[in-house]
């Protein structure tokens, strides 16, 4: 497994998490850059990246802009973003293994739609944690 600390965009984030794997169906990074001034916020972006390493850097990279947008924003959250770059099974199915590795950060980090995430994959992702924003009112 790569060492965030190792990549050139590593900026003293507080966690980054490896979620998923071969028997899970999907692979993915959350990366939480900060929680200084409330839970990390970021969308899950899905992507095509050309390996491991370019999704760490582009997680990282996100994340941290994440955290700045929301300062500046004025809002009582932190940086944080997630990156999906592989499914291999039902897309439901991926989302709810997600939103199980969201859960298990225990509330670090709230996620949300990015580019190639849809409102459905939120709802997956919300039938397996509260951590989700972006769901339609219903």
């Amino acid at each position: 497994m790569l060492d965030p600390k190792t990549n050139a965009s590593f900026d003293n984030h507080e966690d980054v998490v490896f979620v998923g794997g071969e028997n899970e169906g999907f692979a993915g990074i959350i990366a939480i850059h900060s929680t200084t001034f409330g839970p990390a916020a970021g969308g899950c972006r899905i992507w095509d990246y050309n390996s491991v390493e370019e999704a760490l850097t582009d997680a990282l990279r996100l994340s941290r802009g994440m955290t700045y947008k929301n300062a500046m924003a004025d809002l009582p959250l932190g940086g944080g973003k997630a990156v999906i770059y592989r499914i291999n099974t039902e897309r439901v199915d991926a989302f709810q293994r997600f939103g199980d590795a969201v859960e298990k950060l225990g509330g670090k980090y709230i996620t949300a739609e990015d580019v190639g995430a849809t409102v459905s994959d939120m709802r997956a992702i919300a039938g397996r944690t509260s951590y989700v924003a972006g769901l339609p009112k219903e």
